[in-house]
């Protein structure tokens, strides 16, 4: 899958969090080792992670894998400046990149099978744009054809990719993922996720 590439958006202070999401425990491993490994098992031409807060402690995380390290200077004014980093990186470093996945790191439940997914609908759908659904509305993971780079290099720094998504919902296939409707923003979404892992894996 060499023309397709994937941002781990990781630059985030997780402020409702009180400390690094990204550092969060799940399965034995930091979340953002856990997304940086599903993330590289599809096997693209590029995984970038873009970093801000915590940046030392986060590279320090992904340092014994091949992903490319990006920081996000101005990551405190959103998530779209740091997706807009990420896709300029990108652009300068791998031009031939025809595709692009965008991921966050606090979808614990995230899975290789759901990226692979979302390119081989692209590849059979004619759609531009194939996004996830959960929460009854698109969001990410979500896979953008070359042809929306502008568009998203043009977002707003508060903004995320959602809205790309739905300013082109005719060109957009959807992917059922109800566990994307898991994410870890606060001390009781980790811990009510945790106790969800235990009752699944008795002891």
């Amino acid at each position: 899958m060499n023309d397709i590439a994937i941002i781990i958006l990781a630059a985030g202070s997780s402020s409702r969090m009180g400390q690094s999401k990204q550092l969060l425990l799940v399965d034995g491993e930091p979340l953002l080792l856990k997304t940086v490994k599903t993330a590289l098992e599809v096997k693209t031409a590029s995984v970038i992670v873009v970093l801000g807060a915590h940046d030392q402690e986060h590279a320090t995380v992904t340092q014994n894998h091949a992903v490319n390290l990006v920081f996000n200077e101005r990551w405190q004014r959103g998530m779209g400046s740091s997706l807009k980093v990420g896709l300029q990186f990108l652009e300068d470093n791998t031009p031939a990149a025809e595709s692009v996945i965008i991921l966050v790191c606090d979808q614990p439940a995230l899975t290789t099978e759901h990226l692979l997914n979302l390119i081989q609908t692209y590849k059979k759908s004619g759609k531009s744009i194939i996004a996830s659904y959960y929460s009854n509305a698109p969001g990410v993971p979500a896979l953008f054809d070359k042809t929306h780079f502008n568009e998203l290099l043009h977002l707003d720094d508060l903004q995320g990719a959602k809205k790309i998504i739905q300013q082109n919902m005719a060109v957009t296939e959807l992917i059922h993922f109800p566990e994307g409707t898991i994410d870890l923003d606060t001390p009781g979404d980790y811990q009510q996720y945790i106790n969800s892992l235990k009752i699944e894996k008795p002891s």
